[in-house]
């Protein structure tokens, strides 16, 4: 990542339009990523702080759906699905030094680009809310209750306005399963 060399990220671009919607992609995902880890990874590990991994795939509506059915019981595309890697309290079980597996996201391009058209924003402001979105489920953070969402609709909104992204929550609404905690 951008602000730590010490945390690394594996972007897997597996619907190759993807490159061609979104110009420096890798960027824009690593700057994402990088805010919401630079703003919420201490809480996550503690006083211990260690290197991270996670990786990101960019993939089409046909194979999210087959994700969100196989872990979720919902046959129908999503835009982001996180898979945490490690639950908090097992982090004092790793060897001193060794790397935090966060976990995967998957982020799927038609339903991005479809939201982005319907609220009227760029695809770029969205896909850098959904990078945000999903390293904070894979950091502990959901929406599951109100004020678990109030939380993290406040940290998504401050660390997009560094990008100079509106506030998405403040725009209508989208599908309300759009957005889906972590799988365990």
């Amino acid at each position: 990542m951008d602000s730590d060399s010490s945390h690394s990220r594996s972007v897997t671009i597996e619907a190759p339009r993807w490159s061609s919607v979104v110009t420096e992609i890798e960027t824009l995902i690593d700057r994402a990523a990088s805010a919401a880890l630079d703003r919420c990874l201490g809480d996550f590990l503690g006083p211990k702080m260690r290197p991270v991994e996670l990786s990101i795939l960019l993939t089409d509506d046909a194979r999210i759906q087959v994700l969100n059915r196989d872990w979720r019981g919902k046959d129908k595309a999503t835009n982001v699905l996180s898979f945490p890697g490690v639950d908090p309290q097992e982090l004092v079980f790793l060897p001193t030094g060794a790397p935090v597996l966060l976990g995967d996201i998957v982020i799927a391009l038609e339903t991005v680009e479809r939201e982005a058209a319907e609220r009227g924003i760029d695809i770029e402001a969205h896909l850098t809310h959904l990078v945000i979105h999903g390293v904070l489920h894979l950091l502990g953070h959901d929406h599951e209750d109100d004020d678990e969402a109030t939380r993290m609709e406040a940290i998504e909104t401050e660390l997009l306005a560094r990008f100079g992204i509106v506030d998405p929550h403040s725009l209508p609404p989208i599908d309300e399963d759009a957005f889906v905690g972590g799988v365990s």
